[in-house]
């Protein structure tokens, strides 16, 4: 803290340099003049080292990959793809947009899979206007590693990444409105399919590929042996 007169001003330079200007008042014009441009050049240092953190957190913050807000665990089992031998068809349908990519085999998808396949979409996209995405799963799942040549035991290790089961045969992006036409979709969904680790395939909405009002049932009836 450095007081001059009646006015107390916040400093961020050497203690040394404090301690002179205290214990040496200023007694004339030019040294009150050399105190007062010492404190508006800090003032200003402060104000912009203030704005550059507060837009470097800004930019970190809008640069995060997809993530769930809160989560019960920090971190969770392994787990597998579900593997639907009940018949179930939840997320196979197309039910918001026009046009959709379908995944041919399960598989773990990272977030940042998912985010580079968002922007592949997004940039193809951009010049039609009224255009809209889905995206119908989401990375909820922590995902822990460890390090190479890491002896057993010592707990879990370290959370790494954020990922979502996907199974066979569900729709992973939709996309429609504007006047999309289907070549536009159909070469947007090829520059996905080369962003996944498994084979996908382009649905585009029809009467069996659109969400039914009653779905078939999830269990498969059983049957007498004749």
């Amino acid at each position: 803290m450095l007081g001059l007169g009646r006015q107390i001003f916040t400093t961020r330079s050497s203690p040394m340099l404090l301690t002179k200007i205290v214990q040496k008042p200023a007694t004339t014009s030019i040294s009150m003049n050399l105190a007062a441009k010492f404190m508006n050049l800090n003032l200003v240092i402060n104000q912009k080292s203030v704005q550059a953190r507060a837009f470097s957190q800004t930019s970190i913050r809008l640069n995060q990959t997809l993530q769930p807000r809160r989560t019960k665990h920090k971190k969770a089992q392994k787990g597998r793809v579900p593997v639907r031998t009940g018949g179930s068809t939840k997320g196979n349908y197309i039910a918001f947009g026009e046009y959709g990519i379908r995944l041919k085999i399960g598989a773990r998808l990272p977030a940042k899979v998912l985010t580079a396949c968002y922007t592949a979409i997004r940039r193809k996209l951009k010049p039609i206007k009224g255009s809209k995405i889905w995206l119908r799963v989401f990375p909820d799942i922590p995902v822990t590693t460890k390090g190479l040549e890491v002896r057993m035991g010592k707990g879990k290790g370290a959370f790494d990444y954020w990922a979502c089961r996907v199974p066979k045969d569900k729709i992973l992006f939709e996309i429609g409105g504007g006047g999309l036409s289907p070549e536009i979709a159909r070469e947007a969904f090829r520059i996905v399919s080369h962003k996944l680790p498994v084979k996908s395939e382009f649905v585009i909405k029809t009467e069996e590929t659109s969400q039914p009002k009653v779905f078939p049932p999830t269990t498969i009836p059983f049957q007498h042996a004749k």
